[in-house]
């Protein structure tokens, strides 16, 4: 070009090559390739987590698993995106705003007086005890004539009595200063002693006593997942559970930041599906869980098997026996059918047992047994450094009420095995008789109503072959009984107690009572040319009204949300 210089050819090549090699070797352009190889480091290993999932996805679920997920989830974000509409939304909004306004009418009532700040000159002790008398007397469910289905396990008044003067002499008693109250110390090593015995704990075994089987559940979960990550390094956990597991295991997931897999309990044994389990297991499994028996049905998981799985695969396995608690132990020397479930079985490495269900303690009390010390351990907390002093707790808690200790201690004492014995044959018993009642010497009951599973314990479920459930569900609520609806499939369970031990015929009866009411509506529909009213269709939310049947649960979440709001409504 004009008014510039060429250099000859070979000498630009030269000279581009001398000036290449100095770049490359410049700080710059090693950063520069640093930072390239950096990138395509972490490119692969994204491609790397990412097509492991897939993998395991594919491995676990199968293809047409994958695809009916993908295809769920994809239905549940659309309709998610639906219900967020203005239109949809502000109707939605009108009608949980009614639904919580129908439940607060009935949980608050308008014409109790409400105190709302602290009386400006305290109340004589008698006008306490006056106030606290007409609390107890509000109506209510009565729990004390066998009308409620689970929820309350009483031990009978003497034992209740005992309860509370337990309770009287530990007022003030806190376990987290065993210094201070050695009594407390003493009796609850001596209730976890006694539950891990109950369950055939080998040597070396340790437990813990916590607030109820939630806390049970959430700490064996803790342990895991610290067992795995100290042990495996493991830092993306994962757990599979059965579907019909307790929802605590979920809580566990969504606190501790572990990945739940749930596995279906099909028809006819509503077990957990062993296969589908071994299926899901992959190097961030930290946990499997079965139920002795679950809460939904009553039904106990094939415990065995799960063990197997979980020596073959050296996975950690939970078995849920809160529900179970001091009546699975000793049905075998009830004369009861059983299958295996505590420690025995060499898979199984924790057990969450409930002290306050079938082992008549005060509400409060549960426990979490593990096969060694060194898994407890996994839940402790321990804070060297704290300004405060060394902490340490073995638990979410810390203060604790060393009353509902001694009353705990004061009823498995009281109580004993052959009283333990007792009221298994009284309660299994009597469950053994409602199921031969609804299946077999009620023809009407035999008919209409099927019973899921083999339940071995104290809780039954059943659903209708041909009516609605739930209208079932309130004709019996009708008739003051209040008793569980359950979901996937829609049903009602009764978990039976001792007080509905001496109640259970009329429950019986009041049970054909409403089905032959629910049937008898729907002739007459058929007879005015409405047509039957039918059976409940799809997956029914067992929640009345606005929930209905919906893929995205978010409008269930905000009526559960309003209940919870409303139990804080002075």
């Amino acid at each position: 070009m004009p008014g510039t210089s060429r250099m000859p050819v070979s000498l630009r090549e030269g000279f581009n090559n001398v000036r290449n090699r100095s770049r490359a070797g410049s700080p710059l352009a090693l950063g520069m390739l640093n930072l390239d190889l950096a990138r395509n480091l972490i490119f692969f290993l994204f491609v790397l987590r990412w097509t492991r999932r897939v993998l395991w996805k594919l491995k676990g679920r199968g293809l047409i698993g994958t695809i009916v997920e993908l295809y769920v989830d994809l239905r549940r974000i659309l309709y998610g995106y639906f219900l967020r509409m203005p239109g949809v939304r502000n109707q939605v909004k009108k009608q949980v705003d009614e639904a919580v306004g129908k439940l607060q009418t009935k949980l608050v009532p308008l014409n109790a007086t409400r105190y709302l700040m602290l009386p400006k000159e305290g109340w004589d002790q008698d006008a306490v005890r006056k106030e606290l008398q007409t609390l107890a007397d509000m109506d209510h469910t009565r729990w004390e004539d066998g009308f409620v289905s689970g929820a309350v396990y009483h031990g009978e008044d003497e034992l209740l009595k005992l309860q509370t003067e337990a309770y009287g002499k530990f007022t003030v008693a806190n376990p987290i200063h065993p210094d201070v109250f050695p009594g407390v110390r003493k009796m609850e090593a001596e209730v976890v002693a006694m539950v891990l015995g109950l369950f055939n704990a080998p040597a070396g075994a340790a437990g813990v006593s916590t607030s109820g089987g939630t806390e049970s559940i959430l700490m064996a979960c803790l342990s895991a997942r610290q067992k795995a990550y100290v042990e495996r390094g493991v830092t993306e956990p994962e757990m599979i559970l059965p579907e019909t597991a307790h929802v605590a295991f979920r809580k566990a997931g969504l606190y501790f930041k572990i990945k739940t897999h749930l596995v279906a309990c099909p028809a006819p044994t509503y077990q957990a599906d062993t296969r589908a389990i071994a299926r899901l297991i992959n190097s961030n499994t930290i946990l499997l869980v079965g139920s002795a028996p679950n809460f939904p049905h009553g039904i106990i998981d094939d415990i065995a098997a799960l063990s197997k799985l979980a020596v073959k695969k050296s996975v950690p396995l939970h078995v849920d026996c809160c529900l179970g608690s001091f009546l699975v132990p000793f049905l075998s020397r009830a004369g009861f059918e059983t299958q295996p479930f505590d420690f025995r079985l060499k898979g199984v490495t924790s057990i969450s047992c409930d002290t306050h269900k079938y082992g008549f303690a005060p509400k409060g009390n549960s426990t979490v047994l593990y096969r060694t010390q060194q898994l407890r351990s996994y839940q402790y907390y321990v804070d060297p450094a704290w300004s405060g002093g060394v902490y340490a707790s073995p638990g979410i808690a810390g203060s604790r009420p060393g009353a509902l200790i001694a009353g705990c201690w004061a009823s498995l004492m009281s109580t004993g095995e052959d009283g333990y014995l007792q009221s298994c044959i009284e309660i299994v018993g009597a469950t053994k008789k409602l199921i031969a009642h609804i299946t077999t010497t009620s023809p009407v009951l035999a008919q209409e109503l099927e019973i899921l599973g083999n339940p071995l314990v104290s809780v039954i479920a059943f659903k209708s072959k041909t009516l609605n459930i739930y209208d079932i569900a309130d004709g019996m609520s009708a008739k003051g009984w209040h008793l569980n609806a359950l979901q996937n499939p829609p049903a009602i369970h009764v978990a039976l107690t001792l007080p509905i031990v001496k109640v259970w015929e009329k429950l019986a009866a009041d049970l054909e009572a409403v089905v032959e009411q629910e049937k008898e509506k729907e002739r007459a529909r058929v007879a005015e040319g409405k047509g039957a009213k039918g059976k409940e269709v799809g997956d029914s939310a067992a929640l009345y009204g606005v929930a209905g049947s919906l893929p995205n649960k978010s409008v269930v979440v905000e009526l559960a949300r309003g209940f919870l709001d409303i139990l804080y409504k002075a």
